[in-house]
């Protein structure tokens, strides 16, 4: 395949040394408004685009590949108030779409466990739950799209708890709510951990990313998965196809 790569950060970077490990080349590099002017015809050239951009382009950045009739890879978290609307139009219009807030497979595979965990706390009142996320000063949005994830599916599986916060200082999370705790420091690839504390034990389900190779990894495989599809997709279609 030939990628267009949304964003060429350190992760964009990443990426395109796994495309190319795997045999793909990059056909072009977006990183800002003018890059998009300048690269129409090289985009139309293109097989599928990948994008880790920032919040506030990711949503733009899909309708543009939507009107070239380019699929697409979204890795950009902190725009998930617009998901189900973008999810509406990708499916009317056809087009091929796969988004996920985290591509490493050993947090899809931690994603899982903390479903399976909810599930056997759930009616153990004694427990208080508590999700903590670790990045790089780089990344732009708190918390992350990881740790959301997270929250929805603890809250999916706890009576009681109905939606997610954020702490800062001097705040404190409501009973029916999880708290997030996010912290950005120096050059973290990622940190999530999910706590359950009671008064006689911790009970601790954590991810540590190395490096970006797992979220890199996870991305181009994404790619080759959505090359020749159509409509919605999601790691966990992919994990179940794998």
């Amino acid at each position: 395949m030939k990628l267009a790569l949304l964003g060429y950060g350190k992760m964009g970077k990443a990426i395109e040394a796994i495309a190319c490990e795997r045999g793909h080349t990059v056909g072009v590099t977006i990183d800002d408004e003018d890059d998009w002017m300048a690269s129409v015809e090289a985009l139309r050239g293109c097989d599928m685009a990948v994008d880790f951009s920032t919040p506030a382009t990711a949503v733009s950045n899909i309708m543009r590949c939507f009107d070239l009739d380019l699929p697409v890879v979204v890795g950009t978290t902190g725009w998930y108030d617009q998901l189900e609307s973008v999810v509406h139009d990708c499916e009317q219009r056809g087009k091929s779409l796969f988004v996920a807030s985290n591509f490493s497979i050993g947090m899809n595979i931690v994603f899982d466990l903390n479903r399976r965990l909810a599930q056997l706390m759930n009616g153990r009142g004694e427990y208080g739950v508590g999700i903590t996320e670790i990045h790089h000063v780089h990344k732009l949005d708190a918390p992350s799209g990881t740790a959301i994830a997270l929250a929805r599916d603890i809250i999916d599986e706890l009576d009681g708890k109905n939606d997610w916060c954020l702490l800062r200082e001097g705040k404190k999370a409501d009973k029916d709510e999880v708290p997030i705790v996010s912290v950005r420091e120096g050059e973290v690839p990622g940190v999530h951990e999910v706590v359950y504390d009671s008064d006689i034990d911790r009970i601790t389900l954590r991810h540590e990313a190395k490096s970006r190779r797992g979220l890199a990894v996870g991305a181009v495989l994404a790619a080759e998965f959505l090359e020749g599809r159509k409509g919605y997709y999601t790691m966990r279609e992919m994990l179940d196809q794998c």
